[in-house]
């Protein structure tokens, strides 16, 4: 795999507003993300110009990822070895040619560990039909399942494969540069990646460099949240990482692409999962945050332009759409049946939140700028991160918000990710 330097933090900006959004982070799009209500997510910063914080407060987590560095090539020992074990050609020659492979990449430091690997095994399993068949003449009951495994090895390429929520530590250490295979280890202890989601791109030839890394940007950010759930919980140090396929792997039939969590000190480690998901919550904790996300939804969809006077029926339209967010989610929040300890917590909060959507309702209705910023105001301040926080402790739930969302630095998940190609 071959990965970029994760990018440096982004600097803030200023704006007119506070600097903090209700709730704390929030999922957004594009490059970086933002903050808004009760987690971290990404997104193009909607009030901010480049990717500083605007006037709303939403705080860029990650940002884009530099282009990839020109890989090393590819043994080409390695490659021969891998033809000859799929076509079943001369078995002995691919074996030799195996070895040959092994013992140059470790002196050269090239790429196609796995190929040889592959084709190894392929031309050993040939080698051991043939013998069979020499010895016993019973060859050809075992040629279709050899077959079929030349067949796999075909469609599935000889790259490793990662599920999701495993974890796994790198032969290096790393989550940059080429990954040529990865060791998998229980979450508890510590760790270099944790696999969050898989997804596979279309099939055809290779798109190239670019538009698998903007394919794996694009999704993995929006993928994060169906596995943490409880962004809250993600620490400061943590951010996203991906597998992708190379060029050569693709023409194996690789097109998985695995989005990871990583640290963003390239010596650092995790330790203990970061999945908040129904797997790991109990129904009080899961309805909350998806009420939770509903709001969060509305905020990342915020107009580009960074102050109201230059685009008040736009931010109109966007306080009508967080109003509608608001009134949805404090019925979520009422209609469930609450265990003892939340209960009361929890119907406050959906006080604070009734009366907030009033004031963005009022502010959808503003007839200027200036009675847009004043419902605004009021209506932030209503949902600000502080007021969740008893309700989380009575649920069991992070208490404390990401670091953005109290000192206006950068949200939880570090300063940006980076891509590998396996």
């Amino acid at each position: 795999m071959d990965t970029p330097p994760p990018p440096g933090p982004q600097q803030p900006q200023g704006g007119p507003y506070p600097p903090q959004g209700p709730y704390g982070a929030y999922p957004g799009q594009g490059q970086g993300q933002g903050q808004g209500p009760y987690g971290q997510g990404q997104g193009q910063n909607p009030y901010g110009q480049g990717q500083g914080p605007g006037p709303y407060g939403y705080q860029p987590w990650g940002q884009g990822y530099s282009p990839y560095n020109r890989p090393t090539p590819v043994n080409g020992f390695a490659i021969a070895a891998l033809v000859l074990g799929i076509l079943c050609f001369l078995p002995l020659f691919g074996l030799v040619l195996g070895w040959v492979a092994l013992a140059q990449i470790k002196k050269k430091g090239e790429r196609g560990k796995g190929m040889a690997v592959a084709g190894m095994i392929l031309s050993g399993i040939g080698a051991a039909l043939l013998v069979l068949g020499l010895v016993t003449g019973a060859a050809a009951d075992f040629w279709d399942g050899f077959k079929e495994g030349a067949r796999d090895a075909r469609e599935n390429g000889a790259a490793f494969t990662v599920d999701k929520g495993e974890c796994f530590d790198t032969t290096d250490g790393s989550l940059e540069g080429m990954a040529y295979d990865v060791d998998t280890v229980p979450c508890e202890g510590k760790h270099d990646g944790e696999v969050f989601a898989n997804f596979k791109m279309a099939a055809g030839s290779y798109p190239g460099d670019d538009a698998v890394t903007r394919a794996a940007d694009d999704k993995c950010y929006t993928l994060q949240y169906a596995y943490a759930m409880d962004s809250w919980a993600l620490p400061d140090n943590v951010d996203i990482y991906y597998f992708t396929p190379t060029r050569e792997s693709w023409s194996l039939g690789d097109r998985e692409i695995s989005c990871l969590f990583g640290n963003t000190d390239e010596k650092g480690s995790l330790t203990g999962s970061l999945r908040r998901d129904e797997t790991t919550l109990d129904a009080d904790q899961l309805v909350y945050l998806k009420a939770a996300n509903v709001l969060n939804e509305a905020m990342e969809s915020a107009p580009e332009e960074e102050y109201v006077e230059d685009d008040l029926p736009g931010h109109k339209q966007w306080a009508t759409r967080v109003s509608g967010a608001l009134t949805e989610q404090a019925g979520m929040l009422r209609d469930h049946d609450w265990s003892a300890d939340a209960r009361e917590p929890v119907a406050e909060l959906v006080q604070k939140i009734e009366a907030s959507q009033k004031e963005w309702a009022k502010a959808a209705k503003a007839s200027d700028a200036d009675v847009y910023y004043e419902h605004y105001d009021k209506g932030a301040g209503l949902i600000d991160p502080k007021v969740t926080v008893t309700a989380r402790e009575a649920l069991g739930l992070a208490t404390d918000p990401p670091a953005s969302s109290e000192d206006g630095g950068d949200g939880g998940g570090g300063s940006g990710g980076g891509g590998a190609e396996v």
